[in-house]
């Protein structure tokens, strides 16, 4: 099995893009594993929100479903980018697929603190996608 965590946030096109980057993997239907994650700013939303609730969450989930992928979910409160690693150290993930933005041509030349962050730190592959435009 190949576990892959997707953190996720309120963005349809972001989720879109991931969800089609782990669909083009080798047999993903036949070995990928999701957990898509979402980091809460607060306790309380953690409590009363699911990731799949979130717009990017249902996006992503609908689409690695329709193509057999296996998804589970997980919710964390924190610093993005510290939690986005703990939960990969956790689920001993093989990959991150993170959702990139767009960005300036200026601020083109940095990823975002958290993607940043998470590329640096991470002792994994990570995938930063685009987003998909309609």
């Amino acid at each position: 099995m190949y576990r892959v965590l997707m953190p996720i946030d309120g963005s349809e096109s972001r989720g879109q893009a991931q969800a089609e980057a782990v669909t083009a993997f080798p047999d993903a239907a036949e070995s990928v594993h999701v957990t898509l994650l979402y980091v809460f700013d607060d306790e309380d939303e953690k409590e009363t929100t699911a990731p799949e609730e979130i717009d990017g969450g249902r996006v992503a989930a609908t689409r690695l479903r329709d193509a057999g992928i296996t998804v589970e979910q997980s919710s964390r409160v924190g610093d993005p980018a510290i939690e986005i690693l703990a939960a990969a150290d956790e689920i001993d993930a093989d990959q991150i697929v993170l959702g990139g933005r767009k960005r300036s041509p200026v601020g083109a030349i940095l990823f975002g603190s958290v993607s940043q962050s998470v590329i640096t730190d991470a002792d994994r592959p990570v995938t930063v996608t685009g987003e998909v435009t309609r």
